[in-house]
């Protein structure tokens, strides 16, 4: 992704990392479209001098703004039907997990869930469903918005910052071995999250199973 964003135009540039921001958070597709990665690469974009910095930052705030407007108003018309499709019927544990969160939290949830990928995705559709006011929903929508946009798109500047200067420091080979070897450790790190989660839904799923032939047995 960083080479293909890098051979574009700047303005179509913004353009697409924009769109992938929007998208993730619009149409329930967010373990899908890397929108939070497209916001890191641009902020390494920006660091080289391929895009403005602070430009992008708007450009991903509003998007993620904008994505979750939409994705509260596609949940508040088709929220039910959505999750009833066999993809999300796959994340049911998780599903529980966001409900349970905006149980506790009311529209808090909507800010804490903008920093889990998997959260970030299904909270404004699952925030509609719960009839929280779209006033209550923008507001926390757009500080949350604005604290991720922001954040991750320095993230990736100063990652790419700091890249330049080990690079300088020690050489580019050297440099690009250590790159591979931390991105070697976020893959493990990634992987043990997933596993991980999927033996919890594993271990919901065989919940379920258990509590629907007790409920047979008894009647």
């Amino acid at each position: 992704m960083l080479n293909w964003l890098s051979n574009l135009p700047p303005a179509l540039i913004y353009v697409v990392v924009g769109l992938l921001v929007f998208v993730e958070d619009a149409l329930f597709v967010g373990f899908v479209v890397p929108g939070e990665t497209a916001a890191v690469i641009g902020g390494v974009l920006a660091n080289r001098g391929t895009v403005n910095i602070w430009a992008l930052a708007a450009v991903v705030v509003c998007a993620a703004i904008a994505g979750d407007s939409v994705g509260f108003e596609v949940g508040r018309h088709f929220g039910e039907r959505l999750l009833g499709t066999r993809p999300l019927r796959r994340h049911q544990v998780r599903l529980d997990k966001a409900r349970a969160l905006i149980r506790r939290r009311g529209a808090e949830a909507v800010f804490l869930g903008r920093f889990v990928s998997f959260f970030r995705a299904l909270m404004p559709p699952l925030a509609a469903m719960s009839h929280l006011p779209y006033r209550r929903f923008l507001f926390f929508n757009a500080l949350g918005g604005l604290v991720w946009g922001v954040g991750f798109t320095l993230l990736g500047y100063f990652a790419g910052a700091a890249y330049s200067r080990v690079e300088h420091l020690v050489g580019g080979i050297l440099a690009g071995v250590v790159a591979t070897i931390v991105i070697i450790g976020l893959v493990m790190w990634t992987v043990r999250r997933h596993r991980a989660e999927r033996a919890e839904e594993d271990e919901g799923d065989e919940e379920g199973g258990e509590d629907e032939s007790e409920g047979g047995v008894s009647r």
